[in-house]
């Protein structure tokens, strides 16, 4: 069990309550947490943090005294006493890739456990490049992606490969149906996504000219087509960051075989959908080129809003996985509320306690939710209502 940033005040700081999803973190912390976390807030506003601390006290009138700590990603001195007084640092501040290093960097350098909501490759991989050293020196776990991005998709997979045979090459494809909205923080790290491909690109062979190869001469494949047609429906790939994730799980776990493929892909019902999908992925891909159209694409969402609760609760995804190797066929799913906002804040809150509480592997510097907390973040999220479950076994 690790034990970097032991000793000090606070098990948790939640950075950036005040905005939309950073606000349901504290919400479900304050509903859910059990009694005893030594929590705060921090932001850059005490107003708008003393706000957030008057809603959670109407959930649970001991937080009226919640301590509340000004950080600015713009003031490293009020960032490095954040990651100091903390075991674990939740960020909710993007773009990760604008916002989010020096963050990263004084956890890094501290000890301090640190998980976000970052779905963006290219600040993935610079962090690693950047940061990953220094956290295995100081004992720090650096945990991206840990919400909708990357969580059903990695330990979905990671669930379905303890259900199949041990030592064989495996092959995992994942297919999500999901009925809901994203956030405009999410919108706006999607279009710097796509406005930014070259650099997208060397930020990835920077990482592989750093890192090192699987142990054992472990193959990690991940398929990018042809695209298959489901029993349900059409399916198209989709290049988001759960794939890299799910492959940097398989490389890292000996669970996950000597040859491992995985393939991540949405399902629709008509092909009329899925057409309409693909030709609006590439018409954002080339507004976000130019500033004008970009500008365009980023005022359909303002970072720190979202959906009513009400609108919220008619939102579901579903994620089934199709498991093959050793002879062996096996049919899993992960499902859930809304996706882009309640289970993206629990997933995150859930990831944090996990950090802070829990007997976990042994292990240090930029991690996956599988490789740093596997089983034991399972069981919390079906505890709070996930449903991680084997549909159906085939076997020779």
């Amino acid at each position: 069990m690790t034990t970097a940033g032991t000793g000090r005040p606070y098990d948790i700081v939640l950075f950036g309550a005040t905005g939309f999803t950073g606000g349901l973190t504290a919400e479900y912390l304050a509903a859910k947490a059990e009694p005893g976390l030594r929590w705060a807030l921090a932001g850059r506003d005490p107003r708008k943090l003393e706000a957030v601390r008057d809603r959670l006290a109407a959930i649970d009138p001991t937080l009226a005294e919640l301590p509340l700590l000004r950080a600015d990603t713009s003031d490293a001195a009020s960032i490095e006493r954040v990651a100091g007084a903390a075991r674990v640092v939740v960020s909710t501040v993007g773009p990760y890739v604008r916002l989010g290093e020096p963050l990263v960097a004084a956890c890094a350098r501290l000890g301090t456990d640190y998980v976000d909501l970052t779905g963006e490759p290219t600040f993935v991989d610079r962090m690693y490049v950047e940061h990953h050293e220094q956290a295995v020196r100081s004992g720090a776990r650096i945990v991206h992606a840990c919400g909708f991005d990357s969580i059903p998709s990695d330990l979905g997979t990671y669930f379905t490969v303890q259900q199949l045979p041990e030592g064989v090459p495996l092959r995992v494809e994942a297919f999500l149906r999901v009925n809901g909205m994203f956030s405009g923080g999410t919108l706006h790290s999607s279009v710097g996504i796509f406005a930014d491909v070259p650099g997208m690109v060397r930020a990835e062979r920077e990482r592989r000219r750093v890192e090192p190869a699987p142990a054992d001469g472990r193959r990690v494949r991940v398929a990018r087509g042809p695209v298959p047609r489901a029993r349900a429906g059409w399916t198209l790939p989709l290049p988001v960051i759960d794939s890299q994730i799910v492959a940097r799980s398989a490389a890292a776990l000996d669970r996950y075989g000597p040859d491992f493929t995985f393939g991540h892909f949405l399902a629709v019902k008509r092909l009329p959908s899925a057409v309409g999908l693909a030709l609006g992925t590439v018409g954002v891909l080339a507004a976000a080129q130019l500033p004008p159209t970009r500008s365009l694409l980023l005022k359909l969402g303002t970072p720190g809003e979202g959906p009513s609760a009400e609108r919220r609760a008619g939102h579901w995804f579903s994620l089934t996985f199709v498991g093959e190797g050793g002879g062996e066929r096996v049919v899993t799913e992960v499902a859930g509320g809304d996706p882009g906002y309640g289970e993206t804040s629990k997933m995150l809150a859930e990831s944090a306690l996990c950090l802070a509480q829990d007997d976990l592997p042994d292990v240090a510097g930029q991690l996956t939710t599988a490789q740093a907390m596997g089983d034991a973040l399972i069981d919390r999220l079906v505890k709070a209502g996930l449903t991680f479950r084997v549909l159906s076994t085939t076997s020779p």
